[in-house]
């Protein structure tokens, strides 16, 4: 019996939007099985600056509803690593704004527990109007105040 491959990636996904889309797409096509960590709320506002729109359950059933998706679960508060940790994925893979994260760095962190998962950078940006939740959230702040931000 073959062992499943299991693909995990892990976000915001504040406003879902093709980009998101794209990533999880190609994510799925690297494996058999995708997990995708949704960031919690308390993560996003450390690292973004500011609250997500959408709250993280709500972000993360939505991410889950995905086509490509197998399962989406939240993010620890404790260890950004825990889940990477009990998931033991076979592919990890980082977006093109995951600018935190490298891929040699996180190889050698995870070795630390002996994972060796192949860390791929999933770079296609793609070319659509709206590509991010923020460019999404000007254009309704343009639209609806009449205001640039």
């Amino acid at each position: 019996m073959n062992k499943k491959k299991r693909v995990v990636t892990a976000g915001t996904f504040d406003i879902l939007h093709p980009g998101h889309y794209e990533l999880l797409k190609f994510c799925k096509s690297l494996g058999d099985e995708l997990i995708v960590i949704v960031a919690r709320d308390e993560t996003v506002k450390k690292i973004k600056g500011r609250t997500p729109i959408i709250p993280e359950e709500q972000r993360r059933i939505m991410v889950e509803a995905l086509k490509p998706v197998d399962k989406a679960i939240l993010g620890s508060l404790k260890n950004k690593l825990e889940p990477i940790l009990e998931l033991k994925p076979d592919i990890i893979v980082l977006g093109p704004d995951q600018t935190t994260f490298d891929e040699e760095t996180l190889k050698k962190e995870l070795e630390k527990y002996n994972l060796h998962p192949e860390i791929v950078r999933f770079n296609n940006y793609v070319k659509c109007p709206f590509h991010s939740s923020f460019d999404i959230v000007k254009e309704i702040i343009r639209r609806f105040c009449n205001k640039e931000i």
